[in-house]
């Protein structure tokens, strides 16, 4: 019999691992809808604090024009415009998983 597939979110672990990737790319490369991924990275992050060998990481979103980084914003989604400027270009934030040094 061969092994199941893969859940979403064992797919979304898998690519974060070594890497740091945006919601957006995350979507194109596990074939769902990018607000679907933005619904299973809290799962993912609660399933890696459960593994003391791994940590979630998360790069935040930051302002192309005035440079302001969201480092306080606890969502995963891109937010709409910065506070400081009111630019819309906020560049996406992007996730990853990296081993955790002892």
């Amino acid at each position: 019999m061969p092994p199941p597939e893969r859940t979403v979110r064992q797919r979304i672990i898998e690519l974060l691992i070594g890497t740091r990737l945006s919601s957006y790319q995350l979507a194109q490369m596990v074939g769902i809808a990018e607000r679907l991924i933005e619904g299973h990275l809290p799962h993912v992050v609660k399933t890696l604090a459960r593994d003391r060998t791994q940590r979630f990481v998360l790069e935040p979103a930051a302002c192309s024009d005035c440079g302001f980084v969201f480092r306080d914003r606890t969502r995963f989604t891109k937010p709409s415009r910065c506070p400081t400027c009111r630019s819309e270009g906020i560049t996406a934030p992007r996730y990853g998983i990296e081993p955790v040094r002892k």
